[in-house]
């Protein structure tokens, strides 16, 4: 047919762009040219193509005809008629135009499922096919079935002309560059796509159903159909099973696959997930749920299918199948929804027939669905268990044998399978199936195995340490004399946990390889290995302590050399790394198991003690020679602290103290952990919270000092650092401590490194929110302006810079750490008083600092971007914190400090001209002005009157730029930016919340753009964002309400400009309520009280106008079910009453 996809894919895309005659074909298929469309497609295109091209364009339009128009009744029901005696009649078609048709007449069911009875015959139909003596019928038949299931359980569509889409905004944003996969799929790039980021899925149009009708008819089809088909898929497997091509029994479980993953209550399960809850299949489906066929069938699939084809025999399809994943994640559309869209499955299916897919694969996915179905489904316990024994029995001879679970596909699916049983059965009704010993017994073995084979298996571990966590946390509840044998299997996996770790360290990864720095893996796998240590904590402590001990002599006696092998060194960091980690999760379930009893206590001291020792040695010696930390500190050996196997060892030393923390040093730990530290007392000497806090204390100074470029690490300490002092007890604590009061006055580049680096200048914020925290914990401005007097100096320095020297290197990154330094103060300010330290300190000696870098350094970001956003952060009003007694004008003053500010960048960013990068080069500058504005605007601490009666133009000129900031950028580009698109919402709802009068003395067509942009936000998927717009159209038909529809002409010149904006736009509140109305009634909005203010406010404007649109939305939904009717005809007299 074509010798290659590349081949196939040209074609398809030449079709689709030069055969403008089919097009304005499909394009004729409306209601009013419907007889002569329909004989031109049927008889020119379809019955007479000489190509399957043609075939699958003529059947592509005519879907998208379907999907975007509402046609009428009679001439769905032809379209259905006649693909069903197409598809029966014709010979042999080509997959993909077989696929397109079964689309069609799938989607034609889906939207006509409600409007005839006749739609709701497909299933006989397919049944039908599958009657037939012909294995093309058969197929054919299966096919209807699966795409039926999958398009009554899927929402969101994604079209052809949407590819198409994609690629012409590819080629106009896009350069070429070489890439292997450069001609596939209309030359798009998928291994480096670099689609124009304007481009989001809220933009693009939303073909298909609206939410509500789709759940429906999707609980409609449930009810009446779903069961039918689940029974023949499983009839078909029954039939299929000596089928020689496997192509029938693919398509058999696909089917069954497909049930047992319908969306049977309406939870829209994230499909990009693997984890998925109960299964709540319906109760009609008990009969054949406890019928042993059922679950057998699957099994014998599993066994009787041989093994898959290699990954190199299948490389081309994969590498195709993952490229697309990859770049379609972008427009979060999953990738079997593109390949229910015209085409797409086929091509799916063409790779399939060119490797064939591992059924063995899809009979395990369907087991561990039926393994996750509800408890109540079951008659009774008896039937229960008899379904759990069943389970239980094929999983043993899967492990027995072994069979499948070379190919790693299958092994990751089984222990999915093997993670069910810890969701949905308990160790009680595991310990009374018969052949449970032999099973418990297997599954060990198997863990084991799946430990030791780290390098092959390290994602399906999580599912397997998450079995035995469930079941070591249930011992407690077990009950009867059933033995359970985890006193004999746990302790083993615990060991062979630890060893497979050390084992991986051993065979040595690649640097982006290492677990260590995956934090997600990590966190996967140590949050169910601490339940099996505490299972039998005093074996698992004593085997930690035995496995660690001489590992932390080596690295102490390494510690007194003059020099070591680096890469010996760095087995023994990472050793030690993984088993710090371990500590920390064992102590990090104290509090969520219970586990506070003494004997505990003890075994978490002795464990805790042995890091503590590790951390002696980790910043001594060899690791690093360091002097007195609170004098100039000695020479540091830098090249280790640049060793990723150092940082992943103190990373790991932090971890084990935010955990220590959060057990035995936070508030509510502080009298509940006598036993612990009576026992570190006597290993270590540190007997209370105090001397625990000086040592962890001190090494966070120490990292902050000796770690300069390692991000990482810096951001670990400093939120140590921040947990420790934002804690009401610990920051008492830690006022105490002489390590903290020199790092509270010492805060400079020359006693922390760090802060010199430009690419750790963001850590810097936190850094002072920190040291903000401590200052203002206690109540002295003697102590606040002592330790502000490093910042001072740097004022004083930059404030004294002639302007001839202001555009220099070391101003631009000393302005950029002041204000990130002044941001983490303004942070921490909390109440009125702290806030007044800082307002006292800053207005007005040092603001004018502010304007004058605006005024520099317009054209970097890099420099106005921290400056906007301290500014942003000085406004807030958060706590009241910004409450001036009733004589003070200081509120006055700072708003125009800040009009200043923003009409010096405003004036200058406007005139700069634009560059590739226009959201980093002006829009960021401008959305944080906005925020800023909004701020200030809102913030309930100025008189804005006052500005008019004394002729003060700090209002209106903030004002003013403001909307020449707002109207310079294209209302697309607002939305498609989004935090650009919540301040510019933000700013918007302040002004026609408090400033409406601004608004409505702009022009007609600048008024109308700022409304029409409301109308936008509120169709937005951002529910805070179309509150915010709801607001907005609350207050202006508020104000058009009490000062124009009253009665009395109106007066005021705001009052007389908004008549006239409506007199030229009278269709402006009408389109707004139809739109609220449209969202209300047809999607699942979960802000129906915020919609429903404007909704009423509108409605009373004009009741012509309501009764109108409620008779043309009753009118357009016809179609609808009585219920639906029902309710909207309630909730709109609800309105009228």
């Amino acid at each position: 047919m074509f010798k290659s996809f590349h081949d196939f894919t040209m074609i398809f895309y030449e079709i689709k762009r030069k055969d403008l005659r089919l097009i304005r074909l499909g394009s004729g298929f409306i209601d009013g040219e419907f007889s002569a469309a329909r004989s031109i497609v049927r008889e020119y295109i379809l019955d007479n193509a000489s190509t399957p091209y043609s075939l699958m364009l003529a059947s592509s339009s005519l879907l998208k005809q379907v999907t975007d128009h509402s046609l009428s009744l009679q001439l769905r029901l032809d379209i259905r008629n006649y693909l069903i005696n197409y598809l029966a009649t014709r010979g042999p078609l080509p997959h993909f135009v077989n696929a397109s048709l079964i689309l069609l007449l799938c989607r034609v069911t889906k939207f006509g499922w409600f409007d005839d009875d006749r739609f709701r015959e497909v299933v006989k139909e397919a049944t039908d096919f599958l009657s037939q003596a012909s294995s093309d019928h058969y197929e054919i038949g299966l096919k209807i079935l699966n795409q039926l299931v999958s398009e009554m359980n899927q929402l969101l569509e994604i079209g052809w002309d949407f590819l198409c889409y994609i690629e012409d905004r590819r080629r106009d944003h896009c350069q070429e560059c070489d890439s292997p996969w450069n001609k596939v799929i209309f030359e798009y790039k998928l291994h480096s796509i670099n689609v124009d980021p304007r481009l989001k899925y809220e933009s693009l149009p939303n073909t298909g159903l609206p939410p509500t009708h789709h759940r429906r008819v999707a609980c409609s089809f449930r009810d009446q159909s779903l069961f039918q088909i689940f029974q023949i898929s499983l009839t078909s497997l029954s039939q299929l099973k000596n089928d020689v091509t496997g192509r029938l029994q693919e398509l058999a479980l696909s089917l069954s696959l497909k049930c047992l993953s319908f969306d049977f209550v309406g939870t829209s399960i994230d499909e990009s997930s693997e984890e998925f809850g109960t299964i709540q299949i319906p109760s009609s489906w008990r009969s054949v749920l406890e019928d042993p066929s059922t679950l057998q069938v699957f099994f014998d699939y599993y066994a009787i299918t041989t093994s898959p084809c290699s990954k190199e025999d299948g490389g081309f399809a994969d590498n195709f199948l993952v490229a697309w994943r990859k770049n379609l994640s972008f427009y979060r559309v999953d990738l079997p929804v593109v390949f229910g869209w015209i085409g797409m499955l086929e091509l799916k299916d063409w790779f399939c027939s060119l490797h064939p897919c591992d059924l063995a694969l899809e009979a395990l996915e369907c087991l561990v669905r039926l393994a996750s179905v509800r408890r109540s489904l079951f008659t009774n316990d008896a039937a229960r268990s008899k379904f759990l024994a069943h389970l239980m029995t094929g999983t043993k001879e899967i492990l027995q044998t072994g069979r499948g679970l070379a190919d790693h596909d299958n092994y990751h699916e089984y222990c999915r399978l093997l993670g069910r049983f810890r969701v949905n059965y308990q160790l009680s009704e595991l310990v009374n199936v018969e052949g449970y010993s032999d099973w418990i017994q297997l599954v060990a073995e198997f863990t084991l195995k799946s430990l030791q084979s780290w390098q092959w298996a390290s994602s399906s571990v999580y599912y397997l340490l998450g079995l035995w966590s469930r079941l070591v946390t249930s011992v407690p509840y077990l009950k009867g004399e059933a033995p359970s044998l985890l006193d004999e299997f746990v302790p083993k996996i615990t060991e062979g946990f630890i060893t497979s770790r050390f084992n991986s360290v051993q065979a040595g990864f690649a640097d982006d390889d290492d677990p260590l720095d995956n934090v997600e893996l990590l966190q996967d796998q140590l949050d169910c290995f601490p339940y099996l240590c505490r299972f039998q904590y005093q074996t698992s402590s004593l085997y930690i302590i035995t496995t660690m001990e001489p590992i932390l002599q080596a690295y102490t006696e390494r510690a007194s050399l003059q020099a070591a092998d680096n890469s010996e060194l760095a087995v023994i960091e990472a050793k030690l790394s993984w088993i710090v980690h371990i500590i920390a999760a064992i102590l990090k379930i104290k509090q969520s198991t219970g586990c506070s009893v003494e004997s505990q206590e003890v075994l978490d001291a002795e464990l805790s003690a042995r890091v503590l020792q590790l951390i002696n040695v980790t910043d001594s010696g060899i690791h690093s020679q360091m002097g007195d930390w609170k004098n100039s500190f000695a020479h540091v050996l830098k090249e280790r602290y640049g060793e990723l196997s150092k940082q992943r060892l103190d990373r790991a030393i932090l971890t084990f103290f935010q955990h220590f923390r959060k057990s035995y040093v936070g508030d509510q730990a502080v009298h509940s952990s006598k036993q612990l530290y009576a026992h570190l007392s006597e290993l270590l000497g540190l007997g209370d919270h105090l001397l625990l806090l000086n040592l962890i204390v001190s090494k966070i100074a120490t990292n902050l000092k000796c770690y300069t470029e390692s991000e990482e690490v810096i951001n670990h300490t400093l939120s140590l650092f921040l947990e420790l002092a934002s804690g009401y007890m610990t920051g008492k604590l830690l006022l105490k401590l002489d390590a903290v009061k020199f790092i509270v006055a010492n805060h400079t580049r020359e006693h922390f490194p760090f802060l010199e680096e430009y690419r750790s200048s963001r850590s810097r914020t936190t850094f002072y929110y920190t040291i903000g925290w401590l200052i203002f914990m206690e109540d002295s401005p003697v102590k606040f302006k002592s330790s502000m007097e490093p910042l001072l100096q740097v004022f004083v320095r930059l404030e004294s810079t002639p302007d001839s020297m202001f555009r220099t290197d070391a101003v631009k990154y000393a302005l950029i750490g002041l204000m990130r330094d002044l941001r983490g103060i303004a942070m921490a300010t909390n109440s009125r008083r702290t806030y007044g330290l800082l307002f006292d300190w800053m207005y007005p000696a040092h603001m004018s600092l502010l304007l004058k870098g605006i005024s520099h350094w317009t054209d970097t970001p890099e420099v106005t971007t921290p400056l906007l956003k301290f500014t942003a952060e000085f406004v807030l009003n958060k706590a009241q914190r910004l409450t001036f007694d009733s004589s003070s004008p200081n509120g006055i003053l700072l708003f125009r400090e800040v009009s200043k500010l923003i009409v010096a960048y405003g004036t200058r960013i406007l005139s700069l001209p634009n560059v590739a990068d226009i959201y980093g080069y002006k829009y960021k500058g401008i959305w944080i002005c906005l925020t800023i504005l909004s701020r200030a605007l809102a913030g309930n601490y100025v008189n804005f009157g006052v500005f008019e009666l004394y002729g003060d133009r700090a209002l209106s000129d903030v004002l003013d730029i403001a909307l020449k900031m707002t109207l310079s950028i294209p209302l697309a580009d607002i939305l498609a930016f989004r935090k650009l698109t919540r301040a510019y919402f933000a700013f918007l709802e302040v002004l026609f919340s408090s400033h409406i009068v601004f608004i409505l003395n702009m022009d007609t067509n600048t008024f109308m753009h700022i409304v029409g942009s409301l109308e936008s936000g509120l169709k937005g998927l951002d529910t805070n964002i179309s509150s915010q717009c709801a607001s907005a159209v609350d207050n202006l038909a508020a104000f058009y309400f009490n000062n124009i529809t009253m009665g009395e002409p109106p007066t005021s010149p705001a009052a007389i400009n908004l008549a006239r904006h409506i007199a030229d736009c009278p269709n402006l509140f009408p389109e707004i309520l139809k739109t609220l109305f449209e969202i209300v009634l047809f999607e699942d909005c979960g802000n129906q009280w915020s919609l429903s203010r404007p909704m009423l406010s509108l409605a009373i404007i004009s009741e012509q106008i309501f009764s109108d649109l409620k008779a043309q939305i009753l009118a357009s939904q016809c179609c609808l079910p009585l219920r639906s009717c029902v309710k909207e005809t309630f909730y709109l007299d609800t309105i009228i009453g």
